[in-house]
């Protein structure tokens, strides 16, 4: 068993983990160890061959590898140590690691700050507890995904997507241009569940968009041979008569994203029932001190520029705190969701520096009010469900929070 001591220990080689390790190396900290299970850096980005990425951290149109090869040439640049496909095992309350890898073998690591960057995992299909038998077909879209453009294989040619979030617009915009025949998306909710500019992945092909629908059967024995659709009812139920029955031979499931917790719960760590992650204030700690989390394990953010700007405040603020440079929050605000807004990120606030939020709405809305507190109102002229909603408080703005306030609403009016 190998033991070490360390300033840093950031949990996660994707786009979180490597911004919270650079903004950490670069902030002055000496040592600072980055551990991915997977066989190299770069999470779930050097599998999205399409463009989309740094539109606004860049200001450039890349694409997932070009995006994330800057920070891992970063980290390169900066010495900073990683181990990949090393599983971390547990985590104490105790900023104390436990992992394992085939080269080191079993790794007990100690740490003056941890930041926790393990992203997010989907919904299978266990999770959806569709009827029918259970053929050979059926993946996860981020599987697929995989499959074509890491591994080099089409996983069908006749294919059904569950769930019209942006990685299931873009599967279906990508299985079309291999060739394969997309039978269409079906949607649970009234409307799509990813961004309008990803939309256009089914404009360009013609392929149909089910609204209001769900999985009702899978159909087939060896391989998916069927899947049966029905219509919705307002409270969610199948209409009787109002069922549909596609023929196809792949069921690509693309139904949500679960932040990957399990750690987090191990060491005792606080969630947040509304997003899955830890509860964290807004230098991105969490409710044990010295361990901070950024990123999809947080809440599922919508840009990898979110994602990339969380890592960099979790890990410049670990930083300080090993440098002794982090004071505490004299004030801890915290933060509750009421009607139309389904969380607020971060959870606990001082409301003494300018920052921005970050929220999701339960559905879309026009012309809505914001409201921070009593006395706090921020106009947005569209929000919808797939889009981060941020809220930026500024220093006049939090002039007019309470100070005797110990909890504030986030809440909408339209």
């Amino acid at each position: 068993m190998i033991k070490r001591k360390l300033d840093i220990i950031v949990i996660g080689g994707g786009a979180a983990g490597l911004a919270a390790a650079i903004a950490a190396k670069e902030s002055g900290v000496n040592s600072v160890l980055v551990l991915e299970r997977n066989p190299e850096l770069g999470g779930i980005l050097p599998q999205c061959i399409h463009t989309g990425f740094g539109l606004h951290y860049f200001k450039e149109n890349l694409t997932g590898p070009e995006y994330i090869s800057r920070f891992i040439s970063r980290v390169h640049d900066l010495e900073i140590e990683y181990k990949v496909e090393t599983m971390v095992l547990e985590l104490s309350p105790r900023r104390e690691v436990w992992a394992v890898n085939q080269h080191d073998g079993l790794l007990n690591l100690k740490a003056d700050a941890i930041v926790l960057a393990m992203g997010c995992r989907e919904r299978s299909r266990g999770a959806l507890c569709i009827p029918g038998t259970r053929p050979a077909g059926i993946f996860t879209a981020g599987t697929a995904q995989r499959l074509m453009d890491i591994e080099g294989f089409l996983p069908g040619r006749k294919v059904l997507i569950l769930g019209s979030g942006d990685v299931g617009l873009i599967m279906a915009r990508r299985f079309a241009m291999e060739g394969a025949e997309v039978m269409g998306v079906v949607e649970v909710a009234p409307y799509p569940g990813g961004l309008d500019r990803n939309l256009q992945c089914l404009r360009d092909f013609g392929i149909p968009l089910y609204l209001r629908h769900a999985a009702t059967f899978i159909h087939g024995s060896d391989r998916v041979e069927a899947v049966t659709i029905s219509r919705l009812d307002e409270s969610g139920k199948p209409i009787a008569g109002e069922e549909k029955t596609i023929e196809c031979d792949t069921l690509i499931l693309s139904v949500g994203l679960i932040p990957e917790n399990e750690l987090s719960k191990g060491a005792g760590i606080q969630l947040d029932p509304n997003t899955g992650g830890p509860v964290v204030d807004e230098n991105m700690e969490t409710s044990i001190e010295g361990v901070f989390a950024c990123g999809n394990v947080v809440h599922v953010h919508d840009l990898v520029d979110h994602v990339t700007q969380s890592g960099e405040v979790a890990g410049k603020n670990a930083a300080k705190k090993v440098l002794g440079e982090l004071p505490p929050l004299e004030r801890r605000i915290h933060l509750r969701p009421e009607g139309n807004i389904r969380y607020v990120v971060p959870q606990i606030i001082s409301g003494e520096r300018p920052l921005t939020l970050f929220s999701r709405v339960k559905k879309p809305a026009s012309n809505a009010k914001i409201i921070v507190g009593e006395k706090i109102s921020i106009h947005k002229r569209i929000v919808k469900p797939p889009e981060l909603v941020t809220i930026k408080l500024t220093s006049e703005l939090l002039k007019k929070l309470n100070p005797e306030k110990k909890e504030l609403t986030v809440t909408m009016e339209e």
